[in-house]
């Protein structure tokens, strides 16, 4: 859940301890050799989390996933980690964390982007805490040395994620259920925001790959999780011919609906097939678990935390999910296990800009938001490699978009 962009730079030193908050985290703590602050031992440390959803939401399970793989990497016990679900993105985040702060955590991770702005707030109260929000772009401008923005590079799982569907479309045009002209895939996005954008873009490339003659239809719910939304836009896109769907949405409303309609599909951050067993190829997911050891250990050791952190294939910070034997075409894991390696030692560039055009012209520069930021170099578009959140948010060729 996120958009745009804003300029990496490194953490620094904690700010001036003079207005941290009587009853904030200090007191379980030593100072490290930067400057920043060290838990004294594994046992001594707190972890604070706010969710925007709770474990019945793929977004939040994946995140919750990895908040736990984080706790048995580090050998924290389950008192040692305070979580807050179904925290939306207004007043309530701040009140969030600051009852986070006054029980004592030392660090504490938001997880929304609507969140950012009460983040902010709260690091600036409590400058010994350290604050990790993922999605936002805020961090690097604005000079608190406890405030931290984190993504990881989902448009890599999401392009080996569209290369499973393009080689079921693929099967599909070869069994003669539909023709090379047919195979358009439709898209449930939530907002048209960055992320989605970068998402949904990266998708159709992986299957253009495979496919070329693919073709994607996009439609918004506007909403990040809204099970009938998600259910009616992917039924929308299947009346409009997509015979395929895929999502940037946080339920398994559209996984259902393509296992009523026989439309074979993938999910996002779990594994659909327990709702669409004859439907679901896959889903692109986050290994949360890479961000929240690395954070919390830095705590641990008294170091500073990066700015911005984004991490793909090369640190197993993304993954998809096992493909869907009974569903995907036959040779799919061969031509996965492929993929991800090139992608891994950066062999292979998801936003090649030899792959995609705009008005039929390919872009050899691209800049944005009046910054002096150069995006496209060395042949493609640099995403997620300036700030932590993604910045891909050209409409190409091959893509149409809907607003519902």
């Amino acid at each position: 859940m996120g958009m745009t962009v804003g300029m990496v730079a490194g953490c620094g030193d904690t700010a001036d301890n003079s207005s941290v908050a009587d009853n904030s985290a200090a007191a379980s703590t030593e100072a490290g050799t930067d400057g920043t602050q060290a838990a004294a031992s594994a046992a001594d440390i707190k972890v604070g989390v706010i969710y925007i959803g709770d474990e019945n939401e793929g977004y939040t399970a994946a995140h919750m996933a990895g908040i736990d793989e984080m706790a048995a990497n580090l050998g924290l016990s389950d008192d040692q980690i305070i979580e807050k679900t179904t925290i939306p993105e207004d007043e309530s985040c701040y009140d969030a964390a600051v009852d986070l702060a006054d029980q004592g955590c030392n660090i504490i991770f938001a997880t929304s982007f609507g969140h950012e702005t009460y983040i902010l707030q709260a690091a600036q109260e409590y400058p010994d805490i350290q604050f990790c929000h993922a999605t936002g772009y805020q961090a690097a401008s604005s000079g608190l040395s406890n405030m931290h923005n984190y993504f990881d590079a989902i448009y890599e799982a999401r392009y080996v994620s569209g290369v499973v569907a393009g080689m079921k479309l693929n099967e599909m045009i070869e069994n003669g259920d539909i023709t090379a002209d047919q195979a358009k895939i439709g898209y449930v996005g939530a907002f048209p925001y960055a992320e989605v954008i970068s998402g949904f873009t990266s998708f159709y490339l992986g299957a253009k790959s495979v496919c070329e003659s693919v073709t994607m239809e996009v439609q918004y719910t506007n909403s990040w999780a809204d099970m009938t939304a998600e259910g009616e836009v992917a039924n929308q896109l299947i009346a409009d011919n997509c015979v395929l769907i895929s999502q940037h949405a946080d339920t398994t409303g559209a996984p259902s609906a393509c296992e009523t309609a026989g439309v074979p599909c993938v999910g996002y951050n779990v594994d659909m097939t327990s709702v669409a067993p004859d439907a679901a190829l896959t889903s692109p997911t986050n290994n949360w678990g890479v961000y929240y050891t690395y954070a919390v250990q830095c705590v641990l050791d008294g170091k500073a935390i990066d700015t911005d952190w984004c991490k793909g294939f090369s640190e197993d910070a993304v993954r998809i999910t096992p493909v869907n034997e009974a569903v995907a075409a036959e040779g799919t894991d061969a031509k996965v296990e492929e993929v991800e390696a090139k992608l891994a030692s950066g062999e292979l560039h998801v936003f090649d800009t030899s792959t995609w055009t705009v008005n039929g012209e390919t872009l050899d520069t691209y800049k944005k938001d009046g910054s002096d930021i150069e995006y496209i170099s060395d042949g493609y578009f640099h995403e997620s490699e300036f700030a932590s959140a993604p910045a891909f948010d050209i409409l190409i060729d091959g893509i149409t978009t809907i607003d519902n």
